[in-house]
This record gives C-alpha cells, structure tokens and sequence, in this order.
C-alpha cells in the first residue's frame, strides 16, 4: 500500500521495527539482565547486564550518528539549493542559517523558498517546527533516515 502524502503531520521518520520492536526488545533485555544481575550476581549475569546496557547505547548511537550525517547531507543539498534559487545579492548570507534552519527549510518548494529563506534570515526564526509551520506548498523528503 502506498505511503500517504508527506505533511508537516507526518513528516516524522518512524520505522515500526526499530521504533515500535527493536527498542522495547533492548530495553526489555536490560530490564531483565539487571533483574538477573541483582538476584543473582555472579560474572555471567553481570555481564549480561552490561551487555544489555552496551546493545542499547549501540542502537541509540547508531540512530543518532545517522540522523547527524543526514543533518550535514541537507545542509550541502540546501547550500545548493540556496546558490540556485536566492538572488546573487543574497548569496552572502547563505553562511547565516544554521543546520536546524536549513533542515527545517528543506521542505519548502522551490518557488516559496526565495522568500521564506528571506523571512528566516530577517525575523532571525531559528525554531525549527515554527519555520515548517510557514511553509504553504510542503515538499516531501522521501530520502531521510
């Protein structure tokens, strides 16, 4: 079944397995380990803990690294976008968004970006949802982690 439409609504990244599965499994296993590890703590279950513990670092990280490369992806896409779309005279002030303007202005199409990215930079909006909240024709980013 397809995908509906992307909206500012739900445009949020979830991944039933990871989020709604692998998550509450790991958590669950640390919950378990520890329970085991204080019961009865000897070399194995105490290992077991740490290792539930070290699974659930490894699965938060490795989120959060990939959400971190994706931030660094769309500030390059955006600069580009920005160098095509905004009037040489403006070209400067590129340099002045931050990443979370630049990720939050990504879903603007490329006829209302000119004048948003303008507004951005003028009224200095840094919040990210209030800049996504502006954008009229919202342009889905189908590609994101």
């Amino acid at each position: 079944m397809p995908e509906p439409a992307q909206t500012y609504k739900n445009h949020a990244k979830f991944v039933p397995l990871y989020h709604y599965v692998a998550a509450p499994l790991l958590i669950m296993n640390v919950y378990w380990s520890a329970k085991m590890a204080l019961r009865s703590p000897n070399t194995g279950t105490i290992i077991a803990a740490t290792t539930a513990i070290a699974l659930v670092l490894v699965a938060f990280f490795a989120r959060a690294f990939a959400l971190k490369v994706q931030d660094r992806v769309i500030r390059l896409e955006m600069r580009l976008r920005l160098r095509e779309l905004l009037s040489p005279a403006l070209h400067p002030r590129i340099a002045e968004f931050t990443a979370g303007q630049m990720v939050a202005l990504r879903f603007a199409s490329d006829a209302e970006l000119p004048e948003l990215a303008q507004t951005v930079l003028r009224d200095r909006i840094t919040d990210r949802k209030a800049i996504k909240l502006m954008i009229k024709n919202w342009t889905p980013d189908d590609h994101r982690a």
